[in-house]
């Protein structure tokens, strides 16, 4: 679970760097982990200036760009895109082994 956490948290970042105002010399973004008993959820959130909100585009296995939210949602059990203000913010949240409170994921 610590390999898959590094690389969401690596892809939400080059993310944020690469398609947002994040990347500017004065841009920024901001990573939170929140973890309980049943999830670690990791949050990155952008500096905006993009429009519209990032989503998950099925690309050829070959591309070379592309693929990042892809792979997320691949690894993740549940991924959340929330906007505000401009910015927006990628949640990918893993169960533990103990699983998600109230029962079963959707």
């Amino acid at each position: 679970m610590a390999e898959d956490a590094e690389l969401i948290v690596s892809e939400l970042s080059a993310n944020a760097i690469l398609h947002t105002a994040s990347g500017r010399t004065s841009g920024s973004f901001h990573l939170a982990l929140a973890v309980s008993p049943q999830v670690i959820a990791l949050s990155v959130t952008d500096d905006g200036g993009t429009g519209t909100a990032p989503k998950v585009e099925h690309q050829d296995q070959e591309a070379e760009h592309g693929r990042g939210l892809g792979m997320v949602s691949a690894l993740a059990h549940r991924v959340v895109v929330h906007g505000s203000h401009g910015s927006h913010t990628v949640t990918a949240e893993l169960f533990t082994d103990a699983g998600p409170a109230g029962g079963h994921p959707c």
